[in-house]
């Protein structure tokens, strides 16, 4: 767990540089963070609600149960929220491309 936090965190500092980042230091453009998540951790989204009129909580899992949570602006901008592993859910699971 702590190798994939240092993992997704180095994740976003690279994103960090390609787009601006706030003072959580863990935002960037959605598209790059969604780009890494894609190439470096086999996820892609299964899931997503407002939390109010501009942001939405989006989950993005992989089949190898990695999860990462983003809140998303209308601006195109996302913050990594949480990430974890050993997510399961059979509604995600068969989301997934190929489960």
């Amino acid at each position: 767990m702590a190798q994939r936090l240092m993992s997704m965190l180095l994740c976003a500092a690279a994103a960090l540089s390609i787009g601006p980042a706030n003072a959580a230091g863990q935002c960037a453009a959605r598209a790059d963070i969604v780009k890494a998540l894609g190439e470096n951790f086999h996820e892609s989204e299964a899931g997503r609600g407002l939390i109010n009129p501009n942001v939405v909580l989006e989950v993005f899992v992989s089949e190898q149960g990695s999860w990462t949570v983003l809140a998303s602006d209308t601006k195109g901008q996302s913050c990594i929220l949480s990430v974890g592993e050993g997510w399961d859910s059979p509604t995600i699971r068969a989301a997934l491309p190929g489960a």
